[in-house]
């Protein structure tokens, strides 16, 4: 794609994936500068063709192309994006990473001014568009071919420092994108449609036990039958609202637990916003469900251990344990193998194997339910 703005002598140059600069016939030099620092970043002499950036995360670049040895730029261009149509770009497929990064690109929107498209699944799009009327929503193939500036947001590894100025493991995936495009990197949720009427009088509970690896899941066999049990001891009825009632590969399959309801199905995401808004709290997994629950604005109990305690939103209902290996998402020694649905990179094949969520018990997440469950009915009396 030629770069969409065109300077004096049939240069062109934009900021889609970083500075870029196309140069016609000639003798020229040109300078990539750090306007805030001050920083040369690349400069070179050059023939006709193309000049870009190495990194292509949100950096106020500043091109300077001279011709042959004249020593007054013949472009001057500083990045500058009030007004100027840009397009930061998210993955399809993910719903929780979505949800964590998407007030970046609001907090990007109202801190230069810009005009702001965001590409994105359509189920998502349905799910913001009505609650963000100054941002253009867009799929992928719609997206706008010729913007000013680009941003991708999404979770690059292998050291990757091109597309993120540091690790995402490093920061929590979520606030990853706050760095990307140079924004206050605090996490907030998105905002959603909280309006829908309840429709279920009892108090009730939401859990989702599905994900899309085995590390993910709470693999503690009695885990989930000891939570229900004792959340209907509570009083609370127990909805599953995943997405697929059994999810697994080969020889190991996941199940609603006994004794909660069924509630799961490929239904649109406001209709699981609607249930979400009036459930007392939400239990769950290092997945999207839990994400959408935080972003429901319910207190969410959190059940982990392949990640740490910092890779996700903040809640203090968050269920971790100390006890064996953990946190083999947030090393910096391990590399994500998306296509090993059994991916346990420390202790694959032996008897510790997914021991992070093993090793948490039915117990320690109904000890953490019942604090929970104190302050909610200490919050009704008051």
């Amino acid at each position: 794609m030629l770069p969409s703005r065109e300077g004096p002598a049939g240069i062109r140059y934009d900021f889609n994936d970083g500075a870029r600069v196309l140069l016609p016939e000639g003798r020229w030099r040109v300078a990539l500068i750090d306007e805030d620092s001050g920083n040369i970043l690349f400069h070179c002499e050059s023939s006709a063709g193309w000049v870009t950036s190495a990194k292509k995360y949100y950096i106020r670049f500043r091109i300077r192309v001279w011709r042959g040895d004249e020593t007054s730029p013949l472009l001057d261009e500083v990045l500058s994006l009030r007004d100027q149509h840009v397009l930061i770009s998210f993955p399809v497929g993910t719903l929780g990473d979505l949800l964590g990064w998407f007030h970046y690109a609001e907090r990007f929107r109202t801190q230069h001014g810009c005009r702001l498209e965001c590409s994105m699944a359509p189920n998502i799009i349905t799910l913001l568009e009505g609650q963000y009327p100054d941002i253009r929503f867009s799929t992928p193939a719609e997206a706008a071919c010729a913007p000013y500036a680009t941003y991708r947001i999404g979770l690059f590894f292998g050291g990757n420092d091109t597309h993120q100025p540091l690790d995402f493991r490093q920061t929590g995936f979520h606030r990853i994108a706050g760095h990307i495009l140079g924004v206050d990197h605090r996490e907030e949720a998105p905002r959603l449609n909280l309006s829908a009427p309840r429709t279920i009088a009892e108090p009730y509970v939401c859990i989702g036990v599905q994900s899309t690896c085995q590390a993910k899941f709470w693999n503690n066999g009695r885990g989930w039958a000891e939570v229900v049990t004792h959340l209907k001891t509570l009083g609370y009825r127990v909805l599953c609202i995943d997405r697929d009632p059994t999810t697994g590969h080969g020889f190991v399959w996941n199940h609603i637990p006994y004794g909660a309801e069924d509630f799961t199905g490929n239904l649109p995401l406001q209709d699981r916003v609607d249930l979400l808004t009036h459930a007392s709290f939400f239990i769950g997994l290092s997945s999207g469900l839990s994400w959408l629950a935080w972003a429901s604005q319910i207190p969410v109990v959190l059940i982990s251990g392949f990640t740490l305690p910092g890779a996700e939103f903040f809640t203090p209902w968050r269920v971790f344990s100390s006890h064996g290996c953990s946190g083999c998402w947030d090393s910096m020694h391990e590399k994500f193998d998306h296509q090993d649905y059994f991916w346990c990179p420390r202790h694959k094949g032996t008897d510790r194997q997914f021991e992070c969520t093993r090793l948490i018990t039915g117990r320690q997440v109904n000890g953490v339910i019942d604090r929970l469950d104190a302050q909610i009915r200490g919050n009704q009396k008051t």
